[in-house]
């Protein structure tokens, strides 16, 4: 199979998982740029967060539209990420590729658990703690810009958990959470890694940029707890391989 093909599948499949989960597809994106598109790990986390921010940006606006995103509590949740994704972008582009694919495959497994347990009853109100919200907040951006993924596997429990929203707006939000800490922790990312392949990364953008709209269509017609689950399985057989791999 060409790298073209490949390029435009994984971004397809990127962007399904964005658009109809608000997060995790970028998961996947690190390790497709790895090991089936030939990049080194600094250069896919830094890869991943063009094409996350691009996809992200394109499924926020999806959910704009139908009334999905709380703007205030988004940009004061993503406010707090964005000094520690600053700093762990720069911090991860001084490390070794074999520590950062293992603190990775790590990262995904633990999502991939989380995506397993039952969601939180839509009726279930929680009381907002201005200390717990900017301390998930400041961990997801810590996330983001160590590992080059939106985070959107780890900002969604927290709307919902944190900041007690409905799983449809947590979804909607987090869009908007991962498209400030993305871009925050690229501006640093920026030329660390070396140049990229553009002629994969931006066939790999472009089919995820339009595979979200198609997710945010999918996710209306599958029950989401079942299409959780289907990705989380995929999910965690991707982080064993690449622990695995890292601990070789």
């Amino acid at each position: 199979m060409s790298t073209l093909v490949l390029a435009l599948v994984a971004g397809a499949v990127v962007g399904l998982a964005l658009g109809a989960l608000g997060g995790g597809g970028s998961v996947l994106a690190v390790p497709a740029l790895i090991y089936l598109l030939g990049f080194t790990p600094a250069a896919a986390t830094t890869a991943s967060l063009i094409i996350v921010t691009a996809t992200s940006a394109t499924a926020l606006y999806t959910h704009a539209t139908s009334g999905n995103v709380r703007w205030r509590t988004g940009a004061l949740f993503a406010a707090a990420g964005i000094p520690p994704a600053t700093a762990a972008a720069a911090l991860a582009a001084r490390l070794p590729g074999q520590l950062l694919t293992a603190a990775f495959a790590a990262v995904a497994g633990l999502a991939a658990l989380r995506m397993l347990k039952p969601p939180a009853p839509e009726n279930e109100v929680r009381p907002v703690r201005p200390a717990r919200a900017a301390g998930a907040g400041a961990s997801l951006g810590a996330v983001t810009g160590f590992l080059g993924v939106g985070g959107g596997f780890l900002a969604v429990p927290a709307l919902v958990g944190v900041l007690g929203l409905r799983m449809r707006a947590a979804i909607g939000t987090s869009l908007l959470v991962i498209t400030v800490n993305s871009l925050a922790a690229l501006t640093v990312r920026t030329g660390a890694a070396g140049p990229l392949d553009w002629a994969v990364v931006a066939p790999f953008t472009g089919a995820a940029i339009l595979a979200a709209w198609d997710g945010k269509r999918l996710s209306a017609a599958i029950k989401g707890p079942a299409l959780q689950r289907i990705f989380a399985v995929v999910l965690l057989s991707v982080a064993a391989f690449m622990l695995t791999d890292a601990i070789r």
